[in-house]
């Protein structure tokens, strides 16, 4: 890859990365600012704007008109809200870039916000957050989050809750967005067939008059300690789901490196630990599997299964077990050599598509304000060394930092889940 860059005088910020051989162009317009930038009374108003911009424009007055003049020439159009990221999207035939880019401009200068609008969507939000809780997987992987961070913005739902999105009135969401949807705080990135000048032309042309702003500022979140915590939704399924996390690196962190290697050892594919010791070995679960979840300031490395729900015991014991053997003994050469290609690999194959660039370069001139090559990485994740991940698995696999949820048919049981949490 092979990007440019221009900053307007307003501060919006100018990505394209060229890709030549390709039939399409990506765009995507990314807001530095999410849910953990509200208050508590208009929770998910963040998630509630980003549903709204799609309801229709003076020049396209409906979703239908929206949708539709993206989908007439077989393009995607969608958003998605973050805990500190909000973006918009577009992916189309290279001829069509610049309809992509008058439609994502019209959404956000000039959205109705139609009253009418306003309510249906609100019922439509308060459904996808009812969603939630009638999918076991979705719920314990939110409610994580909550016995790691309790009572902070980081810690909730990021759609926000019934009551709140229930209070939220069009005034609120037109201060909000007047109040952090910021040049200052903006990257547009593009991928594909393109010329980066004009790329630029078009944003300076709708974009570059808006006053500059200030990029917001979150309040630092602070980790819940005093652990193991743990949480346990009573839920009569036939599935019993849980989330055991530790708390672990921010994603400015330099050893985001090392704690990338230690997860795809541990929980990513079916040649895991984790996969290879519950599912083949055990057959507890049919699906085991851990990801890392890192904002600005903290972060958290999770492990998610499925199980039956008198396996539940069983699995935890597994799972603690393998934290263990990461603590007492050091990832072999081959492992780590067979974890550092699985990444490059995977990083590889999912920059062949004009989305994944845009996304690529975007989101790191957004979150860590520089872009790294692909260069870059590949030597950040050859340094690793079997000696780094064994000293963060002595800084994170403590028993004061287990955190649980559960998600199941379980009802007054918080003594064998505080024993099964015994390190």
């Amino acid at each position: 890859m092979g990007y440019e860059k221009t900053q307007l005088k307003n501060g919006v910020r100018v990505i394209t990365n060229s890709m030549p051989h390709t039939q399409s162009v990506s765009t995507i317009l990314y807001y530095g600012v999410g849910s953990r930038y509200e208050e508590d009374r208009i929770a998910g108003i963040s998630h509630y704007i980003e549903h709204m911009v799609f309801k229709g424009t003076k020049k396209r007055p409906t979703a239908k008109d929206i949708s539709g003049a993206i989908e007439a020439v077989g393009g995607v159009l969608n958003a998605s809200t973050g805990r500190e990221i909000t973006n918009y999207w577009a992916k189309v035939p290279k001829t069509h870039f610049k309809l992509s880019f008058d439609v994502l401009s019209d959404m956000l200068l000039n959205a109705n916000f139609d009253p009418a609008e306003i309510e249906k969507e609100r019922k439509v939000i308060i459904e996808e957050l009812h969603q939630t809780l009638d999918s076991p997987p979705d719920l314990v992987n939110e409610d994580i989050n909550a016995v790691l961070w309790g009572n902070q913005p980081v810690g909730r739902d990021i759609g926000g809750s019934d009551e709140t999105v229930g209070s939220i009135s069009r005034e609120d969401l037109l201060a909000y967005m007047k109040q952090y949807y910021l040049p200052a705080d903006m990257v547009v990135s593009v991928a594909g067939n393109i010329e980066h000048d004009e790329v630029v032309q078009l944003v300076e042309d709708t974009l570059g008059q808006l006053p500059a702003g200030e990029r917001p500022v979150a309040k630092p979140a602070r980790t819940v300690e005093g652990g193991p915590l743990f949480h346990v939704y009573f839920k009569e399924t036939e599935q019993a789901n849980l989330c055991l996390a530790v708390p672990s690196l921010n994603y400015t962190d330099p050893r985001r490196y090392v704690l990338s290697m230690m997860d795809t050892i541990m929980g990513s594919g079916m040649s895991s630990r984790l996969f290879q010791e519950i599912r083949e070995e055990r057959g507890l679960a049919y699906t085991v599997d851990s990801y890392t979840n890192q904002l600005s300031d903290t972060g958290a490395w999770v492990i998610y299964s499925g199980v039956d729900p008198d396996n539940i015991d069983d699995t935890i014991r597994a799972i603690i077990g393998e934290m263990k053997k990461l603590r007492a003994e050091k990832v072999p050469e081959a492992e780590l050599l067979k974890a550092k290609e699985y990444n490059k690999g995977r990083m590889l194959l999912g920059l062949e598509d004009t989305r994944s660039v845009a996304s690529w370069a975007g989101g790191q001139e957004l979150l860590l304000d520089r872009i790294l090559s692909v260069e870059e990485v590949v030597s950040y994740i050859e340094a690793v060394t079997v000696d780094q991940i064994y000293e963060l698995a002595q800084e994170m696999f403590k028993p004061e930092n287990l955190r649980l949820s559960v998600v199941g048919p379980y009802k007054d049981q918080e003594d064998r889940f505080r024993e099964l949490l015994k390190f």
